[in-house]
C-alpha cells in the first residue's frame, strides 16, 4: 500500500489519467463543436431555424445513447478483459455490440424517413417548427446506420486504450460539418442557401466521412483487435448472456435518461420559440463546460475495468478516490467557464428579447449544474459501470427524472402555468436529487466485481 500511495506511482498514475483524458476532452470539445456550429449558424438564421433542428436532433440523440448504452455495455466486459490480455474476446464482444448498433439504427432510420412530422409534434406544436424540422430529419436519418458502426467500433476500441483515433475521426468531422455548415446553410460560393436543409446535408456528410475513416483503420491499420465479419456474425451463449446482463440495464438506463432529457426539452418546447432557442444555446454551453469531466468519466471506466481485470481492487479503490477529487475540481471550474462565457454567447445570438431574458437565467442555473452533473457522471457512468454495477444508475435516474422531476415540471408549465424561469429550475433539479445517494454507493464498494470468464 505504500508503493501504491507513493509519490513516483502517483505521478505515473495521473501521467495515465492525462493520456486518456487529453483525447477524450478533445473529442468531446469536437463533438460540442459540432453541435456549437449548428447552433450559432442557424442562430443567425432565425429562432425558427435553430429551434427546428434542436429538436429534430432528439431523434438522433436517443440513438446516441442506445449506442452509449451499448458502447458502455461493451466496455465493462472490454476494459477487464483487455487487463487480461484477451483480444478474442473483445472482437467478439465488438461483433456483438456491433450487430445490435446496426439493428437499432435501421429500426430509427425508417422511423424518421416515414413519420418525421409525427415525430416532430411530440416536440413542438408550431406548425413552421414542425416542417422545418421534419425536413431536417429526414436528411439526417440516411447517416444513422453509418453512425452507428462508427460509434461501437470508436467505442469498443477506446476500452483498450486506443484513444487518438476518436479524436481523429471526430476533428476531420468537424472541419466538414463546419465548412458544409457555411456553404449550405448561408450560400456560400454560388451553392444554395438551404438553411435548416443545408445543416442536415452537412451534418449527413460528415457522419459518412466518419464511416470511411473508420472503415480505413479498422482494415487497414489496427493488427490488435480487428473488425471481422464472422465476429459480427457469431454467437457465444456464454459471451452474450454476460453481455446482455451489464448492457441491457446500461442501454436502457441510456435510454431512460435520454428519453427523460428529450421529454425535458418537449415540455420547454411545447412553452415557446424563445424558450426552445434559448435552452438550445445553454446546453450547448453546458457541454463546452463538461468535456473534460466527460472525458475522465470514460477514462474512469477505463483506468478502473483494466486494474479490476488485472484483480487490483485495493487499487481500484484508491484510484476511484482520486478521479472523483478531481472531478469536484473540475465540475468548479466547468461552473466559473459558463459564467465567464455567458456574455460573449449573448452577444453573439441574434435572439429576441424575451429569448435573452430566459438564456441569462438558464446560464446560471448550468453554472451549478455541471458540478453535481460531473459527479454523478463520473460515479455511475465511470466507477460503478467500470466494477457491473449497472443496475445502480438505472434505478437513480427513473427515480430522479420520470418519477419526480418530470411529472412535476410538465404539472408546474402545463396546469400551474408558472413561468419559463422556475419551470426551468425545476427540470434542471435531477441531479442534485441524485447526488447523496450516488455518494452513499460509492462508500458501500458494492460496484467492485470481477466479471470475467475465462474462455481461453
Amino acid at each position: 500500500m505504500n508503493e501504491l500511495n507513493s509519490r513516483a506511482e502517483k505521478i505515473s498514475f495521473y501521467k495515465t489519467v492525462f493520456a486518456l483524458v487529453f483525447p477524450m476532452a478533445i473529442q468531446n470539445l469536437i463533438n460540442v463543436g459540432v453541435q456549437a456550429a449548428d447552433v450559432m449558424m442557424l442562430g443567425r438564421v432565425g429562432e425558427v431555424a435553430i429551434s427546428a433542428s434542436s429538436l429534430a436532433g432528439q431523434i438522433y440523440f436517443v440513438l446516441t445513447l442506445v449506442f452509449f448504452g451499448l458502447n458502455s455495455g461493451a466496455a465493462i466486459l472490454t476494459a477487464q478483459y483487455w487487463g487480461k490480455g484477451d483480444t478474442k474476446t473483445i472482437e467478439n464482444i465488438l461483433g456483438l455490440a456491433m450487430r445490435i448498433a446496426i439493428v437499432a439504427g435501421a429500426a430509427f432510420t425508417l422511423a424518421a424517413l416515414l413519420f418525421p412530422t409525427y415525430l416532430m409534434r411530440i416536440f413542438s406544436h408550431e406548425p413552421d417548427v414542425i416542417a422545418a424540422g421534419a425536413d431536417y430529419m429526414r436528411i439526417v436519418a440516411l447517416a444513422y446506420i453509418p453512425a452507428a458502426i462508427t460509434s461501437i467500433y470508436l467505442g469498443v476500441v477506446r476500452s483498450t486504450e486506443r484513444v487518438i483515433i476518436s479524436t481523429v475521426v471526430y476533428l476531420v468531422s468537424l472541419v466538414v460539418n463546419v465548412i458544409g455548415n457555411a456553404i449550405l446553410i448561408f450560400g456560400l460560393f454560388g451553392a444554395p442557401a438551404l438553411g435548416v436543409k443545408g445543416s442536415a446535408i452537412a451534418t449527413a456528410i460528415a457522419r459518412y466521412v466518419e464511416f470511411i475513416i473508420v472503415l480505413f483503420y479498422a482494415f487497414k491499420m489496427n493488427k490488435t483487435i480487428r473488425l471481422r465479419l464472422s465476429a459480427l456474425m457469431r454467437t457465444d451463449k456464454l459471451l452474450t448472456k454476460d453481455f446482455i446482463k451489464y448492457s441491457v440495464p446500461v442501454t436502457f438506463n441510456e435510454i431512460m435518461w435520454g428519453s427523460g432529457i428529450s421529454s425535458i426539452n418537449a415540455i420547454i418546447g411545447h412553452m415557446g420559440k424563445a424558450a426552445t432557442s434559448a435552452n438550445s444555446v445553454a446546453q450547448v454551453v453546458r457541454q463546452l463546460a463538461m468535456v473534460v469531466v466527460f472525458g475522465v468519466a470514460n477514462a474512469t471506466a477505463i483506468i478502473l475495468g483494466k486494474t479490476i481485470g488485472e484483480g487490483k481492487l485495493d487499487h481500484a479503490k484508491t484510484y476511484s478516490l482520486r478521479l472523483i477529487k478531481l472531478t469536484c475540481i473540475l465540475g468548479v471550474l466547468g461552473g466559473i467557464l459558463i459564467l465567464s462565457i455567458s456574455p460573449v454567447i449573448k452577444n453573439f445570438m441574434v435572439l429576441g428579447e424575451e429569448a435573452d431574458s430566459y438564456l441569462s437565467l438558464m446560464m446560471y442555473v448550468m453554472s451549478y449544474f455541471v458540478f453535481f452533473q460531473g459527479l454523478t457522471t463520473v460515479l455511475i457512468v465511470g466507477v460503478f459501470r467500470a466494477g457491473g454495477d449497472t443496475n445502480f444508475g438505472l434505478i437513480m435516474d427513473i427515480g430522479a427524472l420520470w418519477c419526480l422531476i418530470i411529472p412535476i415540471g410538465a404539472m408546474a408549465a402545463f396546469w400551474l402555468k408558472l413561468p419559463v424561469t422556475i419551470v426551468y429550475i425545476i427540470l434542471t433539479s435531477d441531479e442534485i436529487l441524485k447526488i447523496g445517494f450516488v455518494v452513499w454507493r460509492y462508500r458501500s464498494y458494492k460496484w467492485l466485481n470481477n466479471v470475467t470468464r475465462d474462455f481461453n
